[in-house]
């Protein structure tokens, strides 16, 4: 691979030929392996050799990038695998009720990560199993009374980063109200760390829909372009992504690379990202 430095200290490694059919590009660059916000990269290009409608890159072809910054006026956070370290407790639940009721499927909670209470009963607690519905969801209203709702490692000084760049914040989860109320005696602290707080009452559709970000972005009077959300799941990536916001996915649920194509940009957690600034004007400083 051939190397291309530019004047930002930004390398970008390029293939002896790379076929580009369109020069502006949407990406993620990183910083010193450091999380980047998102970057419109319009090309300026001298080229070398053309063929057709094709552009070659290759190790004489010069390239000037002129990086554009976004603006980002919202940042919109699910819960559960987002803001606390939560899925592994869910798991343990769900885990005892699926062998429980379902023991012809093993493995069942797993397949069921991320998907709303709702949607739950709907595809596996129907028919005969509906009746037990009332004892499920008792037992977990008391399960999620008692849960450990730690963060996820490097969310608060990564929100109090956001605040101080008047980047809005918002919680859009599938929670309801119960299950926050059950935050908020663990967390007195937690409304306090968000502009707006979402849950399933707000919404007219679950997610995948894009309803639940959309409502998010209104209420900051925000485009679609200008946010970004900060998902884990399968059905909150394609939300995210429906709604046409910059999805980041977080690695706390399901495997990096199996989320990897419904996002732009993959983390762990938000340490991967507390090395990088964000200047006043919301772009991207060292």
């Amino acid at each position: 691979m051939t190397k291309y430095p530019n004047k930002f200290g930004i390398s970008f490694n390029l293939d002896k030929f790379l076929t580009l059919k369109n020069t502006n590009l949407f990406a993620f660059s990183s910083l010193n392996r450091n999380f980047a916000l998102p970057l419109r990269l319009r090309l300026e290009i001298t080229l070398v050799r053309e063929n057709s409608n094709k552009i070659w890159f290759s190790s004489h072809l010069f390239v000037i990038l002129h990086l554009e910054m976004e603006q980002v006026k919202a940042a919109l956070f699910d819960l559960d695998g987002v803001v606390f370290d939560t899925e592994p407790q869910y798991t343990v639940f769900w885990g005892a009720q699926c062998r429980e009721f379902h023991p012809e499927h093993p493995g069942l909670e797993h397949e069921i990560k991320g998907q709303t209470l709702d949607q739950i009963y709907d595809t596996w607690f129907d028919g005969e199993l509906k009746t037990v519905r009332p004892v499920l969801t008792q037992r977990l209203n008391d399960f999620e009374r008692d849960m450990d709702y730690s963060y996820i490692a490097g969310f608060e000084d990564f929100i109090a980063r956001l605040h101080k760049q008047d980047i809005k914040t918002a919680v859009v989860t599938s929670s309801n109200q119960q299950k926050m109320d059950s935050v908020y005696r663990k967390h007195p602290e937690f409304q306090s760390l968000f502009d707006a707080i979402l849950t399933s009452e707000d919404f007219e559709y679950s997610k995948p829909h894009p309803d639940c970000y959309l409502k998010a972005a209104a209420r900051f009077a925000a485009n679609p372009e200008e946010c970004m959300v900060f998902e884990d799941s399968f059905n909150g990536l394609r939300s995210g992504r429906a709604a046409g916001m910059t999805v980041i996915g977080l690695a706390t649920t399901n495997a990096a690379e199996a989320i990897a194509p419904l996002c732009d940009r993959v983390i762990k957690d938000y340490l991967e990202i507390s090395n990088l600034g964000i200047s006043k004007n919301n772009k991207i400083t060292k």
